[in-house]
């Protein structure tokens, strides 16, 4: 069996990385994409090879010259390719279409080995990988009967997102026959350039045959392994993350700081969300206005902080929305001077955006990072604080203070004229009850120095919409921070939240008591796993010591490399330095199991 490889085109949309070079030399974490290509084939033991080469020709044969390897390397030559596309391209290659067996692929692609061998593997004569269709991918899609045939090919043009779900997306590798490329689709493929002009795809010929003939192309759907269309410098990022060595494959997720959903095979137990809300009903009513939503502009600051005061029950003039508790966070630490104070290990937000004051840290002596509000006071004593800050519970440790603790230690803190900054982004996954926050205007008028600071994203399960709140009955503070923020900071979507959220209470108190007892089933487990020591938790994640001989660091990269669980490790965190510790987000019970089960081999694997 041979191989053709497509490399014609201009990658115009990759911009001035293929201004004068062709996509195939395009660099992908080191090493050139034409070479992770042939190292594949040559892997799979194809030994001659036949690239169609155009833009950056030259380049490309320099690099290359005639042997790879083991693999011969023979050249076709489109001239004219800024006026043709691929079925052109194709079509210059007929004469090796006809005369061997061979793999068709495109030099955009980056794949693993495995998709190769189980498409020689495959039976078939004629076999198209495809994968199931993903918001993320472009180009053309295929629909597959019930014997796994290809039915039909959907262009751009006729693509429908109702029948989205039904989609295969085509990964540009195929399997062809020379009598199928012989007798049919080298024929067709003349026929339609005459007809047709050379200015086109030659998927749009493999869809008039499989109208002729539904059963000439099987579909060897991909399962779990890996591959990537790079089409413009967004893919070539995505890409690069993806295939990434097991030495940088950690960070490089983690610098991402999101965006999952383009890695479909990734389970993210790092960041934190409630799994259980926003419920169906909900859900629905968001999708039901999503085209009135997407088309108007959002209300300004004031609507925003109304709609808050209704959902938390308390005074508008004391509240403040954010694009997510980060925003405000930053607008609120920026303004303090002096020494203010927070224990660690904790988010990173709030000492990483204090600006003018000296950041004094508090470290617990206890084996679970706890501590009481006693400690607390005793550390704003002895170090002259300006401010406090307390994420209660707190993040990573799942550490909480009763609410009568903490209302003790901010009245002895506002007799002291020492500003308390309570951060409750988790304070509804305590027990799952909704009576432990500090938002309350009663509490909030006793303690005029005390400022509350929540993430809705995380507690409501809402992250895309980007919500935050802060509370405070000092007009000075929320002043300040309203200043800092532009009149339309949020977005449609996360007002009509905010506007329709009332009607969910008692949806939202079962989400959160089914985090509860989720969390706790999770922890009882964990305890079981001789490699791993849960801490209690009072929130949505638990942090474990790690105790195998691994360290966390190693953990988690194991835990990704094998079963895609992205893990947060804790080493090098304030407080933790180079201990070994990581956090769990709790995700739904069948997530959890999986996550629970890839823990359980490493451990079974030491």
């Amino acid at each position: 069996m041979q191989a053709i490889i497509l490399a014609a085109g201009m990658g115009r949309r990759l911009g001035n990385i293929t201004h004068t070079s062709t996509k195939c030399m395009v660099e992908l974490n080191g090493k050139k994409l034409i070479d992770h290509i042939l190292d594949n084939l040559v892997g799979v033991g194809i030994r001659n090879i036949i690239m169609v080469i155009g833009h950056g020709a030259d380049e490309v044969k320099q690099y290359l010259g005639s042997n790879y390897r083991e693999a011969k390397i023979e050249y076709v030559l489109n001239s004219v390719y800024d006026k043709t596309n691929n079925i052109y391209s194709l079509l210059l290659a007929k004469e090796y279409l006809i005369s061997e067996d061979t793999l068709l692929l495109e030099s955009d692609l980056i794949f693993e080995r495995r998709i190769l061998e189980d498409c020689i593997n495959d039976g078939a004569p004629n076999v198209a990988v495809v994968a199931k269709y993903e918001p993320w991918m472009d180009g053309t899609v295929t629909v597959l009967d019930e014997d796994g045939h290809i039915s039909s090919f959907v262009s751009k043009k006729d693509f429908s997102w109702t029948d989205s779900d039904r989609y295969f997306k085509t990964a540009n590798i195929y399997k062809l026959s020379s009598e199928f490329c012989k007798n049919e689709f080298v024929p067709f493929l003349s026929a339609y350039t005459a007809g047709r002009g050379m200015n086109g795809y030659y998927e749009e010929v493999l869809k008039l045959l499989a109208f002729v003939d539904s059963k000439k192309m099987k579909a060897m759907p991909i399962r779990d392994a890996s591959w990537y269309e790079i089409d413009d410098i967004q893919d070539l990022d995505i890409a690069s993350t993806l295939f990434s060595n097991k030495k940088d494959r950690l960070k490089k997720y983690h610098e991402r700081y999101g965006g999952y959903w383009r890695f479909p095979r990734l389970k993210d137990y790092c960041y934190l969300v409630n799994p259980y809300f926003p419920t169906s009903r909900l859900m629905d009513e968001l999708r039901s206005n999503f085209s009135e939503l997407i088309s108007r502009y959002p209300s300004g600051q004031n609507v925003q902080n109304l709609l808050a005061s209704k959902m938390f029950n308390c005074d508008p003039a004391s509240i403040v929305v954010g694009n997510g508790a980060a925003e405000l966070i930053r607008a609120l630490m920026a303004e303090y001077r002096g020494n203010v104070g927070i224990p660690v290990p904790t988010f990173n937000e709030y000492y990483e955006t204090l600006q003018h004051a000296s950041l004094i840290e508090y470290r617990s002596k206890h084996d679970n990072f706890g501590y009481a509000a006693d400690d607390l006071l005793r550390f704003v004593d002895d170090n002259k604080l300006s401010a406090l800050v307390l994420i209660n519970p707190d993040n990573p440790t799942g550490h909480y203070l009763q609410k009568a603790n903490v209302l003790e230690l901010a009245g002895e803190l506002d007799r002291r004229n020492v500003t308390l900054i309570l951060d409750e982004s988790f304070i509804d996954f305590v027990n799952g009850s909704l009576g432990y926050s500090c938002i309350d205007d009663d509490i909030l008028m006793r303690y005029k120095n005390l400022i509350v600071v929540r993430s809705i994203s995380k507690s409501h399960g809402v992250p895309g919409l980007r919500l935050g709140m802060l509370a405070s009955a000092n007009s000075a503070v929320i002043s300040k921070v309203r200043s800092k923020l532009a009149i339309w900071n949020i977005n449609s979507f996360a007002e009509y939240f905010l506007q329709v959220i009332g009607k969910y209470t008692d949806e939202y108190k079962t989400a959160c008591e089914r985090l509860v007892i989720e969390r706790d089933r999770v922890h009882e487990e964990l305890k079981q796993i001789d490699i791993v020591e849960p801490i209690t938790s009072y929130s949505n994640y638990i942090m474990c010591k790690v105790v195998g001989p691994w360290t966390s660091s190693e953990m988690t990269e194991i835990m990704l490399k094998d079963s895609w669980v992205l893990l947060k490790d804790c080493m090098g965190k304030k407080g933790i330095e180079d201990r070994s510790y990581i956090r769990i987000a709790i995700r739904n019970e069948k997530d959890n199991n999986e996550m629970l089960r890839s823990l359980r081999r490493v451990g079974d694997s030491k």
